[in-house]
């Protein structure tokens, strides 16, 4: 009680100013961040007896040893600010956005020779196109971008020497870069412009810049490139006539609902483009004890929208609350245009609304009452965690089981079409590799399965997984580049955290939430990868300590020794196994050998 009088003593003190507010505990932990257009009136209203007799309000001032300011000019600057910190330091007090992959967006990046890739994490380097609507829209676009253009989105080493290029460039979806000779830096270059040019949308610009090669190629007779870049210029001029008639039909608009039963929290959004739903997003919290819903949209839209490249003209919300006045005018500057946070009462808005709450609450009872998603609305959302290129119907997963560097096994076990399928189970014995080095024995498994696919010419899984971390990870990536395979999906989860490393992305590792389904899965095949192997190598060596130990028995050869581990399966039934039980299985005299060995072994007088 002494530190709660001390910290209301020093909030008595606070300025009356607008401005930021950070509780801190002992150990100088933020847990909450605020903001307020008086500091002192703000913070103070935490000390009455009603806000104190509210749970979340109560443990907060209880666990809180401390408070900093942050003073501010007005309303606006501290509701940007409250943003950035509660980013930065994600107090556990703070209503947090737990999906932060935003949307898919499409990445040309600043190499020599640049690559184009849909990605939902946005760094520094390269340029961004995007957000796109629904999310396989960005995918369709950077097929068409290598269909058409011939720019890929490989993981392959551009400074490295390669002998021979990849399947993409045989099959016309890339300019094989990767390979000296096949492709020159100015028609790379060139490539490369005319994507710049359709991601921006200056698509009259692309077509100008078509036209005039279209004219080159059927002057040089080169008329086979003549007619590709005139079938070009008619879908280019297709897909500009539609982005015309887009502009013209009004404000894009997002739809906000939710489904609360404390702690449990759903949370659903809509956009509406012309009218109809293009795309949907689910967002989940598993800590909302003391829920309300005007703080929680206040917090929600914030952290949404708040230096976002994608600000919506309308968004609709199932309540006001008291910062949307300020967050219009932020979101407004923000985007350029005018934005509008709404709560529709009547009419068409309003049913859009209830079908977005029902939605909601669709998705709360999926995530929370365990109900077993469909196989394909489980591979739909491993996709959208992983940013995956296509929902995955096949997963293969590795791990490796060995005792202190002995017996190493390995084993793969498949899932396909929501279950696992034990038919396609396949186990390994590693060959090359000498003592406890994982990483090597992963490498060796992944180029067996994997050589033997491409042998066979069998299709690839949609996911490849490996039991472990980064080290596991890349040791199966630069398996598989070895034997010429590129852009396959790759990913790996580490024991203890739980994370999942995605190949290619591997700085930020997705962290799923134990209610989450895709975690559920992921775990699953993960779990009977171990499973798998572990009974693998317990065989193997129970039946290297089974022949060891026989082996030492004058008279018993190797074939014996095999019949009996055949038939009895261990060595504790050898041992206690009658002569005539064993004589049924090796004959009498090695019979009587084996019993007459553990017989002296055990100090019993053995009669001749």
């Amino acid at each position: 009680m002494k530190e709660a009088m001390t910290l209301r003593e020093k909030v008595s003190q606070l300025p009356t100013s607008p401005g930021v507010y950070l509780y801190k505990d002992a150990a100088g932990e933020v847990l909450y961040v605020g903001k307020a257009k008086s500091l002192r009136a703000r913070v103070r209203s935490y000390f009455n007896e009603d806000s104190l007799a509210h749970p979340k309000t109560g443990t907060l001032i209880e666990a809180a040893h401390d408070i900093e300011i942050i003073i501010v000019d007005n309303e606006k600057e501290a509701l940007a600010l409250e943003n950035n910190l509660i980013k930065q330091w994600k107090p556990r007090f703070n209503i947090l956005l737990r999906d932060d992959k935003t949307y898919p967006y499409i990445h040309l990046t600043n190499e020599k020779y640049p690559r184009v890739f849909v990605t939902r994490r946005l760094k520094k380097g390269g340029t961004y196109y995007g957000p796109y609507f629904p999310g396989n829209l960005a995918y369709r676009l950077v097929n068409f971008i290598h269909r058409h253009f011939l720019v890929p989105s490989c993981k392959v080493d551009f400074n490295r020497t390669h002998t021979h290029p990849c399947l993409q460039y045989h099959i016309h979806r890339c300019l094989g870069p990767c390979v000296t000779g096949l492709v020159t830096d100015d028609r790379y270059a060139e490539a490369t412009h005319n994507v710049k040019l359709f991601l921006e949308g200056r698509l009259r610009d692309l077509t100008q810049d078509l036209r005039q090669r279209m004219d080159l190629a059927a002057t040089e007779l080169r008329f086979e490139e003549a007619a590709a870049f005139r079938n070009l210029i008619t879908t280019v001029d297709e897909m500009e006539q539609r982005q015309k008639m887009a502009a013209a039909e009004g404000d894009d608009t997002d739809i906000l609902a939710f489904h609360a039963e404390p702690p449990l929290l759903a949370a659903n959004l809509f956009h509406l483009r012309r009218g109809r739903i293009v795309d949907r997003r689910e967002f989940f919290w598993e800590d909302q004890h003391a829920f309300d819903p005007s703080e929680f949209f206040s917090a929600f839209l914030m952290q949404l929208y708040i230096d976002q490249r994608y600000v919506p003209g309308l968004i609709h919300v199932p309540v006001d609350f008291e910062d949307r006045e300020v967050l219009e005018e932020i979101l407004s500057e923000q985007r350029g245009r005018k934005v509008e946070i709404l709560t529709p009462q009547r009419g068409q808005k309003k049913a859009m609304l209830a079908l977005a709450e029902t939605n909601a609450k669709s998705s709360f009872e999926q995530r929370f009452r365990v109900m077993k998603p469909n196989a394909k609305a489980i591979s739909a959302a491993l996709a959208d965690e992983l940013n995956l290129p296509e929902p995955p119907t096949r997963i293969e997963c590795f791990d490796i089981s060995h005792t202190q560097g002995t017996d190493q096994v390995a084993s793969m076990v498949v899932w396909e079409d929501g279950k696992m399928k034990k038919a396609d189970y396949r186990k390994f014995i590693i060959k090359t590799v000498a003592g406890n080095n994982d990483f090597a024995s992963m490498a060796e498994v992944v180029t067996r399965r994997y050589s033997r696919l491409l042998e066979e010419k069998t299709p690839f899984p949609g996911l490849i997984l490996i039991d472990g971390g980064i080290g596991q990870l890349h040791a199966a990536a630069a398996a598989l580049e070895a034997i010429g395979v590129i852009n396959q999906p790759l990913a790996s989860i580490a024991k203890k955290e739980e994370l999942i490393y995605v190949y290619g992305q591997e700085d930020e590792p997705v962290a799923l939430e134990r209610f989450n389904p895709v975690l559920h899965l992921v775990q699953t095949v993960r779990d009977e990868a171990h499973r798998f192997a572990v009974t693998f190598h317990r065989t193997r060596r129970n039946a290297r300590t089974l022949t060891s130990e026989l082996e030492q028995i004058p008279g018993v050869g190797e074939r014996s020794i095999q019949k009996l581990l055949k038939t009895l399966g261990s060595l504790e039934k050898v041992k206690v196994a009658t002569e005539e039980e064993l004589g049924a299985v090796v004959g009498l005299a090695a019979a009587r050998k084996i019993r007459t060995y553990y017989a002296e072994a055990a100090g019993l007088v053995v009669l001749k």
